[in-house]
């Protein structure tokens, strides 16, 4: 039996059903979607913006993980930009196969092409087992529950 084949990518446009589907696994009960034209406005907004990344990892097809980054333009550091990681979700039957790290390791290489100083993540989570999955991802652990990670020419 051959094991089934994971690629990371870019999402694409007419995966947005399945990006929502998968996001019920990050907030369950999450506030209402506008209406449908709405939606698909604000998502032609998303993928036109070249700012904005959705990365996705799937296997055959169905998307399994997912994580977006925010390029965040900046007058500081040199005028050199910052990312903003949000919204990683595994699906729970993928879970615990580095499918998130994956996600997550294809954002900060985006991050670091576009030059940026750090890549911010925040999380919700107080659970260790979470805080740890971030930090072995690359993230360092803040004051708050704040994980930052520094482009490799700022160590």
């Amino acid at each position: 039996m051959s094991k089934p084949v994971i690629t990371v990518r870019l999402i694409t446009c007419d995966e947005l059903p399945q990006l929502l589907a998968l996001y019920q696994h990050l907030n369950p009960v999450d506030a209402p979607l506008p209406a449908e034209e709405v939606l698909q406005s604000m998502w032609k907004k998303i993928l036109d913006d070249p700012r904005l990344y959705y990365i996705v990892a799937d296997i055959g097809s169905q998307l399994v993980a997912t994580c977006n980054l925010a390029i965040v333009p900046n007058l500081t550091r040199g005028a050199r930009p910052y990312g903003i990681i949000e919204n990683v979700v595994t699906h729970p039957d993928y879970r615990r196969q580095g499918l998130g790290t994956r996600v997550l390791h294809y954002a900060l290489d985006l991050a670091w092409q576009q030059l940026c100083y750090k890549v911010m993540l925040l999380t919700s989570s107080k659970t260790e087992e979470t805080l740890h999955f971030y930090e072995r991802a690359g993230f360092k652990r803040g004051v708050k529950i704040g994980f930052i990670a520094r482009s490799p020419e700022e160590l």
